[in-house]
């Protein structure tokens, strides 16, 4: 075989043709149950390498046995089969190999770049610290207290539209039409119930060091956010970006003529398309044959306290995890249950663009799309019960952030008092009408869309957690100590079912911490954690560490250095000024306690200072650091030059001037 047939034939394994042709091979070989050494060892549904290698020369598939000894490795490459101990290539001997689809007991999981899931990635701790160190996760808000008297959405009465190819295919990864469960295992190291970030972490982390793994999922693969959360909502923010770089060219000298549109089916059905593309990393079919994990499609729910019940069968554990996550929290404001109202799980949904949108909340969720569907061409209204947006970031950082979405035609109604919500019919379709009270009279308000986004409540109804011993609350979620273990010591939980850091990263490392501490002994705490996060508003708002009122509440002695971004060449010539970094050190030295960037590309520059911070590289070392020249992230650098004049004290700069003078 030439080298070209060779990657010609490479070719021939990626995409339908190589599922075709794995279907095609898989008939010629003679898989059957076999036997060998002494004692007799059983090996299910094999097949013989050299019968194979002369099945694929006798079909034409490949010319001699040289060349169907590299069909064979290709196929064992691109782990459509493996050798029954993972011990051979594919070779023209009496020896074992079996498709991954027949195994029954899981194989090694991957990593996206192919790369084996190391036992390393689980033992070792996720952090150095000891226990005389400051933890630097902030006090963010917590749960709304009235948050156990609100509804809570159903996913699945959402559901998915339009059936279009693109949500077809969606769900097809997702929730297969017909799934068939396994057979359960007489017991499971570990069993985890929810397949969203968390979830997903947990059972493919475990799998790959060698447990015996079964996730459960009722609704969809991915959780939030690929299906309702990340992936859709940022999809519609960067059409929303184009929108208004668009209407703004002028600055730049770049004329539109007419008037700018959105085409709002388009947008929509963008994102339909892209979220299916990236479904089948968290398909069923993947973590089942792929990872070896057995997957259960339905709802679990513990019958023992090392039992777990779905569709009728009983999978028993010596570990479990909950990350059944959160949905959304509907307000108890008077007719808002009748009303058609949205939230960021149907608004997914939508076929037409409204008039007139409101939108309850001020949080990131709220604001990202408000900010969205104003420049989609939507009337945007956001309702806030307090003065504030962004109530858990800098106050600055949410003034810039109010100030553009103003500047993009958003209204903002503060201190909003809802009497009730009335539903219209306008034209054959749905509306609202949002009641307020206004200082003793009512205040009308009319929309052709609600959008509510006032926060998010644990899953824990039907889980059957009182039977397993594990106590929890409506409005927090499942109650865990420091090493995320609840109150029944076999059980985890991880993701937005038992923290307020509400991130899809925390709970991935949330899982990390978990596979560690489950399943090797480990003693990593989650408040040893840095946690980043951004919100994608335009300006983002980034933030890493302790904030300004956190150092204050526990009387920690700080300097804030500063950078705007006016200061800073590559944003002057972008257009892009509005923004800042600020850095908090520890007084006296150069630690770095915390920081917030608000900025065009804030999300990607805040890891920067996440490095420095887990790694102990101080701000004014990060002053030594190389960046090209002009880039936003300059700012970071400027900041550690600033620490660094700043320790520039007068006696220094007259010794500095004394030994200046000798050298002349």
């Amino acid at each position: 075989m030439t080298a070209d047939n060779h990657e010609e034939m490479r070719a021939r394994f990626n995409g339908e043709r190589r599922e075709d042709l794995t279907r095609r091979i898989k008939e010629l070989f003679d898989i059957q149950d076999r036997t060998y050494g002494i004692p007799p060892k059983k090996y299910e549904t094999c097949f013989v390498g050299e019968e194979a290698v002369a099945a694929l020369v006798e079909e034409g598939i490949a010319s001699n046995a040289a060349d169907a000894i590299r069909i064979g490795n290709l196929l064992l490459d691109a782990g459509v089969f493996h050798h029954v101990h993972q011990a051979h290539s594919f070779e023209n001997k009496y020896l074992f190999y079996r498709f991954a689809e027949d195994e029954d007991h899981g194989q090694v999981a991957r990593r996206p770049d192919g790369t084996m899931v190391r036992w390393a990635d689980f033992i070792a701790p996720l952090t150095q610290r000891d226990e005389s160190q400051l933890s630097l996760q902030p006090a963010v808000p917590e749960r709304d207290p009235q948050l156990a008297d609100f509804a809570q959405e159903d996913l699945e009465a959402c559901g998915v539209s339009p059936l279009d190819e693109h949500n077809i295919r969606f769900l097809d990864h997702l929730h297969p039409k017909a799934w068939i469960d396994p057979t359960p295992k007489k017991v499971y190291n570990l069993v985890v119930i929810g397949a969203g970030a968390g979830g997903l972490v947990s059972s493919a982390g475990a799998a790959g060091v060698g447990a015996r793994v079964a996730l459960i999922e009722a609704h969809l693969m991915g959780g939030d956010c690929l299906t309702v959360g990340c992936v859709p909502s940022k999809a519609l923010l960067r059409c929303a970006k184009a929108a208004a770089a668009v209407r703004r060219a002028d600055r730049f000298g770049v004329r539109i003529e007419g008037e700018v549109s959105v085409d709002f089916p388009f947008v929509m059905e963008r994102m339909r398309r892209l979220r299916a593309q990236i479904a089948p990393v968290d398909s069923a079919e993947r973590f089942a044959h792929k990872l070896g994990v057995d997957v259960f499609i339905g709802k679990g729910r513990f019958i023992g306290k090392n039992q777990i019940e779905v569709n009728g069968k009983t999978l028993n554990f010596k570990k479990a995890v909950v990350a059944t996550g959160g949905t959304a929290a509907i307000p108890s404001i008077p007719g808002l249950q009748a009303a058609p109202y949205l939230t960021n799980a149907s608004i997914f949904n939508m076929a037409e663009l409204p008039k007139r949108l409101a939108v309850i909340g001020a949080g990131p969720i709220g604001l990202e799309l408000a900010q969205a569907f104003q420049r989609f061409g939507s009337q945007v209204t956001v309702f806030s019960r307090s003065a504030k947006i962004l109530p858990k970031e800098d106050p600055e950082a949410a003034k810039l952030v109010g100030e553009a979405l103003q500047a993009d035609g958003v209204q903002f109604v503060h201190h909003a008092r809802y009497n009730r919500v009335e539903r219209r019919e306008v034209n054959g379709s749905r509306a609202v009408t949002m009641v307020l009270d206004a200082e003793g009279t009512e205040r009308r308000m009319e929309f052709d869309a609600l959008l509510v986004a006032a926060g998010r409540k644990p899953t824990v109804a039907g889980l059957g957690l009182d039977t397993a011993g594990i106590d929890y609350d409506a409005r927090m979620g499942i109650a865990v100590n420091a090493k995320m273990q609840t109150s029944n010591p076999n059980v985890f939980a991880v993701g937005d079912v038992a923290s307020k850091y509400q991130f899809t990263h925390m709970a991935d490392f949330g899982a990390r911490l978990v596979i560690r501490n489950a399943l090797f002994f480990g003693r990593d705490k989650f408040s040893d954690l840095l946690i980043p996060w951004a919100t994608y508003t335009d300006p983002e708002v980034a933030h890493v560490g302790l904030y300004e009122n956190d150092l204050e509440e526990k009387e920690i002695a700080y300097t804030t250095v500063s950078r705007s971004f006016d200061e800073v060449d590559r944003a002057i010539v972008d257009g892009e000024t509005a923004g800042f970094v600020k850095i908090h050190v520890k007084q006296g030295s150069d630690q770095i306690l915390g920081a917030t960037i608000v900025g065009s590309h804030a999300g990607d520059m805040i890891s920067e200072i996440t490095v420095a911070m887990q790694a102990g590289m101080g701000l004014g070392k990060l002053a030594n650091v190389i960046h090209p020249y002009p880039t936003a992230a300059e700012a970071i650098r400027q900041c550690g030059d600033a620490y660094n004049r700043g320790r520039l004290t007068p006696t220094i700069k007259s010794i500095f001037s004394g030994l200046m003078a000798i050298r002349r």
